[in-house]
């Protein structure tokens, strides 16, 4: 047998073929070589650490409200349960996410496809402020956020980032796709909305917020003072937050559990009174509200255990994350490492 008959083929190729070959190992290597020098090393044990699951008990509780500002489907306040599952104690990560983009090279992000995603108008860069900016793509559904080309988890404004000094935030710009795919990598999926609310609640299950009925401040990063202009930073934070923060929110240990970010869940967003434009395209359900929401909803949306509004599938957002949970009994087939209450 003739060992360099493929090679002696080659030979013979036409021009054309031959630039063709050549330009798909071209590509190859140049992938390679990109996607070795993207990412940061991470130390292991470190990241880990923000990788940790909790169990829940699981039962019966009241979920929603019956407040008089219920908004997005909060109401009615009705009784459901929930197996017992594990919980993330935290957001995912950017350097958490970072491992799981080291592990699946051919992986691109929505926000990466689509080469651009949206920004809160006051991070964005100064082009899209400007008074005179032309060509600016304001969200249909909230005014003072843009699409911002370049904007992706790497670089959630848009304009080139240190992410080695971020790893420590929440991971943003990924769509629910996105997040679905970290999960499934993680062996874990995204957690109901039952079950994030049965989370959020803690040991306080008809109460306002993860740790009771009354606001306390420097629990959570959420807008203090005018809004867009007039953030005071009373909390200690301008924009997005490592997710350690802040002490653990509740009796679970769940951190970030209202404010930072809003987090994707696996159900789908219904209402009894659904509008048309959501009815029209398949939405899910995000919990949590973010460094742009208030305690009191007199800016933007109430963060509260309750809090919901919806989001589509493919969209990312600068104030929009994630994180996994497990149900018990893959939990125990998979034998995964975790906290006990």
């Amino acid at each position: 047998m003739n060992h360099f008959q493929p090679f002696n083929r080659i030979l013979f190729l036409s021009f054309r073929k031959k630039l063709y070959l050549v330009s798909i190992i071209a590509c190859f290597y140049v992938r390679t070589l990109t996607t070795s020098v993207k990412y940061v090393d991470l130390p292991e044990d470190e990241y880990s650490t923000y990788e940790r699951m909790v169990k829940l008990p699981g039962g019966y509780f009241l979920m929603g409200t019956d407040a008089n500002d219920a908004y997005n489907g909060e109401s009615p306040s009705r009784m459901m349960s929930v197996k017992p599952f594990l919980m993330d104690r935290y957001p995912v990560t950017a350097g958490s996410f970072i491992k799981f983009l080291k592990s699946k090279q051919r992986y691109q992000t929505d926000a990466e496809g689509f080469k651009k995603s949206w920004v809160f108008i006051k991070f964005a860069p100064e082009e899209y402020q400007s008074e005179n900016a032309t060509d600016v793509q304001y969200h249909p559904l909230d005014e003072y956020f843009v699409r911002v080309r370049g904007a992706y988890w790497r670089q959630p404004e848009g304009t080139p980032t240190n992410i080695s000094e971020r790893l420590f935030e929440p991971v943003v710009q990924v769509s629910w796709y996105d997040a679905r795919a970290y999960c499934a990598w993680m062996r874990k999926r995204l957690p109901s909305e039952m079950e994030w609310e049965f989370a959020a609640r803690g040991n306080f299950p008809d109460k306002r917020f993860p740790w009771g009925g009354r606001f306390q401040k420097n629990r959570s990063n959420l807008w203090q003072g005018q809004f867009p202009n007039g953030n005071t930073k009373e909390d200690g934070w301008y924009g997005l937050s490592p997710v350690n923060a802040f002490q653990a929110q509740n009796d679970y240990g769940l951190y970030d559990m209202i404010g930072n970010i809003w987090e994707w869940t696996a159900s789908q967003y219904r209402t009894k009174n659904t509008p048309k434009r959501f009815r029209l395209k398949e939405h899910y359900v995000l919990r949590g509200g973010s460094y742009l929401d208030t305690y009191n909803g007199r800016v933007n949306l109430i963060a509260r255990v309750t809090g919901r509004k919806p989001c589509e599938p493919h969209e990312s957002f600068h104030n929009i994350g994630f994180r996994c949970a497990l149900s018990e009994e893959l939990a125990r087939q998979f034998n995964v490492d975790h906290d006990e209450l």
